[in-house]
């Protein structure tokens, strides 16, 4: 009866420690944490922007609108394009690929908050020396192990849990990311497809403007043949429309290889979109409104900038892993398990074994490693503040880069359509006035020069009217949100 209660009245008193221990070890997990605590870094940002976007068109701060931007420019192929190049994009399923490293590598730091359990079986066979016992034999002898070590460091200090709170934020830069990615890859679509339509147009235009040529050194050749001008004007209008022709086949490669960015950035081979995108369509006309906002959006809606925070937090939580260093270590272990000689005895409750107890430990002298530690921490904090501050200037700048410029092109557009429409009427007038004699042919070459120029111009600022907006969306992080569709697009869920 007294090896009884002997053996009773520890175990009640262990789970009673065992318990006490836990409960005080949740309550100091609810305050304990050394290091800095992260603060959102200040930022001071202009009350408005001073790009003159509103005498180009009204501007309305739609969140939604932002999100889908290309959907603005009322083209369904753009639409489906982008949409197609969100589901199936290469860089797109990288980055989202690396929020799953992310994620992973949370769940690894988080695992060492709690106690670590391991199984362990274990079968030895020995033969023990027989010299000295008189008849030389030695003992063999049979040994079977089966158990559970545990081990659990308590996170006295929060250095487990600083290191979760940078993992969080790892996780979290890597969200922002793949919207960063997001937001290039929606812009790159549009750009490429609007230059496409360009090329296109421009293709257009100089076909008709060969054509006119073509006619006109037809006429020349026509009134050389009568008598009424010399071989110069028959050369010149052959010269001017060789080189009109030149220009064609280098506009059309470049179609091409607009169309061959986009099957790319739809994650597929080149030709795939030939067939699709190769008929010839009108540049995607600009919206009557841009969804601008204030500059204090930038914080909420680039990711850039939201990634840029995220790391400060990252890089600030590893300041209390490292000051965590300083402090000692407390475990827990311990072992139970089953041992015996004999196989058929194994697992007699007789054979039991175990062990149970605390440790503690504290690196005193460490030639200042641990405080080395926590300065690079320190600089690496500074160095993320620092690249935030950056980042946050450069959206500043490509907002109004993209807003004086989208301005400015839409004042040079409507100059150029009225070149083009006087360039028009000189190249009728120089017509007529030649077929009657009353003028010779450069008058005509060169009013056919300027309207082929000014045609092309226009063009060309036609889709640059529309590509700066696509930079003006872009600047401003517009091209994800956290609607059902682009969640279901990321495949995070």
């Amino acid at each position: 009866m007294g090896r009884t209660a002997n053996q009773v009245i520890p175990k009640r008193m262990g789970g009673r420690s065992l318990a006490l221990m836990v409960g005080l070890y949740f309550a100091i997990l609810s305050g304990c944490m050394v290091g800095p605590n992260f603060q959102r870094p200040p930022t001071s940002l202009p009350a408005d922007w001073t790009g003159p976007t509103a005498e180009s068109r009204p501007v309305t701060p739609a969140e939604a609108e932002l999100a889908r931007w290309w959907t603005l420019f009322d083209d369904p192929v753009l639409v489906a394009l982008v949409e197609k190049a969100v589901q199936s994009n290469l860089d797109l399923k990288q980055a989202e690929a690396r929020i799953r490293q992310a994620r992973a590598a949370r769940g690894v730091v988080a695992a060492g908050i709690g106690p670590a359990v391991d199984a362990t079986g274990a079968y030895q066979r020995s033969r023990s020396s027989g010299a000295g016992n008189g008849r030389n034999e030695g003992v063999i002898s049979d040994q079977y192990q089966a158990g559970f070590d545990a081990g659990w460091e308590l996170d006295i200090f929060g250095g487990v849990r600083r290191a979760i709170e940078a993992a969080d934020a790892d996780l979290q830069a890597a969200l922002e990311t793949r919207r960063d990615v997001l937001v290039t890859l929606t812009a790159e679509v549009a750009r490429n497809y609007i230059d496409l339509r360009a090329f296109q147009q421009r293709i257009a235009i100089a076909r008709q403007n060969l054509a006119a040529q073509k006619h006109s050194a037809s006429l020349t050749r026509q009134r050389f043949q009568s008598g009424f001008v010399g071989g110069l004007d028959v050369a010149n209008a052959e010269a001017q429309v060789a080189t009109t022709a030149a220009q064609i086949p280098l506009l059309e490669s470049s179609a091409r290889q607009s169309i061959y960015s986009l099957s790319v950035l739809l994650g597929w081979q080149p030709a795939v979109l030939l067939r699709e995108l190769s008929p010839a369509a009108v540049i995607p006309a600009v919206p009557p409104s841009t969804p601008l906002g204030v500059p204090a959006d930038l914080l909420r809606r680039r990711p850039d900038i939201r990634r840029a925070e995220a790391q400060i937090h990252a890089a600030t939580a590893r300041i209390g892993v490292a000051t965590a260093d300083l402090f000692p270590r407390f475990t827990i272990s311990g072992s139970v398990g089953l041992r015996a000689s004999d196989f058929s005895s194994w697992f007699d409750w007789a054979g039991r074994v175990w062990s149970f107890g605390p440790a503690a430990s504290w690196n005193l002298f460490d030639m200042g490693r641990t405080r080395s530690n926590i300065e690079q921490q320190r600089a690496l904090q500074d160095q993320s503040l620092i690249t935030y501050q950056q980042t946050v200037l450069t959206a500043l700048q490509e907002v109004e880069n993209a807003l004086i410029a989208s301005a400015k092109e839409e004042e040079h557009r409507l100059a150029v359509v009225e070149a083009v429409g006087a360039n028009r009427k000189a190249v009728g007038l120089a017509t007529t006035l030649y077929t009657q004699g009353n003028t010779d042919f450069l008058n005509v070459l060169n009013a056919q020069r300027s309207l082929f120029a000014s045609e092309e111009a226009l063009v060309q600022s036609t889709g640059s009217v529309s590509t700066n907006l696509v930079a003006l969306f872009k600047a401003l992080g517009g091209g994800w949100g956290d609607g059902p569709e682009q969640k279901a697009a990321a495949r995070l869920d």
